[in-house]
């Protein structure tokens, strides 16, 4: 049960929730951009076990995390190949190993909300309870040092309002961006336990666009000045934003929903104060994108040892 800002108990048996009356209707629900159904795979046989799901946009970085996690819980060999679950389809990619799902959902809002419509099925149909999802990625800071993981509070849109918009049948539908506090909370508490980095809570705004929506100077189209740009990203860190990308308002929306436990963890590339190109190495670049991993994987191992001693 929700208690009203985002936030349930850890365990309690909270199965997946899909609001769709017409799925009943169907005899073989066919999950395209996933090459999995209904009739053609035995769901629950398959992921009945899921606990936790991490979702990022790139294919070889959710490869990675699996393995990392299989590593780190001890499940298998880190150096053994972990097949592509969805290897029928070009869209995303899935990995898995025991009771932790890792998907990508290539960039931006179109692309994840495809993602999440057919993972959520997917949870639905496996009939798995309890499920906690995770979206690691980058981000582009605003007044924080590179590097710096950003666990993200509420999710934002462009004005910094805390919503997202859905046009639905010529209808403009807007949808709560809360996330679970509690478990937010918790990954901030477990990043100082870490003291591997910086840890920091604070507002995420979601844009459309990586260039101008991000008032980036850079792209094929600019209307705008520096001094428009400065006083713009000024106007969000005033608002409580630290970060930028482009998924978590559709993510925190759709998981909402549906009754998932979720987080937004992302590491900032750049501070957007001080420029819009990212400049850094391939291997401090690499260092960083591991961060979220090495957080939320944290949260994974502690919570699968609290399991197995209750």
């Amino acid at each position: 049960m929700d208690s009203g800002d985002g936030q349930r108990p850890a365990s309690c048996n909270t199965p997946i929730l899909v609001h769709n009356p017409h799925l009943d209707r169907l005899k073989d629900d066919v999950l395209y951009h996933f090459s999995l159904g209904t009739v053609t795979h035995d769901l629950p046989a398959l992921f009945g076990d899921v606990k936790f799901v991490c979702v990022g946009g790139s294919p070889w970085r959710m490869k990675a995390f699996i393995e990392y996690i299989a590593n780190i819980l001890g499940m298998e060999d880190p150096k053994a190949e972990y097949p592509n679950i969805c290897a029928g389809t070009d869209r995303y990619a899935m990995y898995k190993i025991g009771p932790v799902l890792s998907v990508s959902h290539g960039m931006g809002i179109p692309s994840i909300s495809i993602m999440l419509h057919e993972l959520i099925k997917l949870l639905h149909h496996a009939h798995c309870t309890d499920v906690t999802i995770f979206r690691i990625g980058t981000s582009g800071g605003i007044g924080l040092e590179p590097g710096t993981v950003v666990v993200t509070k509420q999710s934002v849109d462009a004005n910094f309002l805390p919503k997202f918009e859905q046009v639905i049948l010529g209808k403009t539908v807007m949808r709560n961006t809360d996330l679970d506090s509690g478990l937010a909370q918790e990954l901030i508490e477990l990043g100082k336990e870490l003291d591997q980095f910086n840890t920091h809570l604070g507002n995420t705004m979601c844009t459309m666009d990586f260039y101008e929506g991000q008032a980036r100077l850079d792209g094929a189209f600019c209307s705008y000045s520096e001094e428009d740009k400065q006083k713009y990203l000024q106007e969000a860190q005033k608002a409580g934003v630290c970060n930028i990308e482009m998924e978590s308002s559709v993510f925190a929306a759709m998981c909402k929903m549906s009754g998932l436990r979720a987080a937004v963890v992302c590491v900032t590339l750049l501070d957007r104060l001080k420029g819009d190109q990212v400049t850094s190495s391939h291997d401090v670049l690499n260092s960083y994108q591991q961060r979220p991993q090495i957080l939320v994987g944290h949260y994974i191992k502690k919570h699968l040892t609290d399991r197995k001693d209750s």
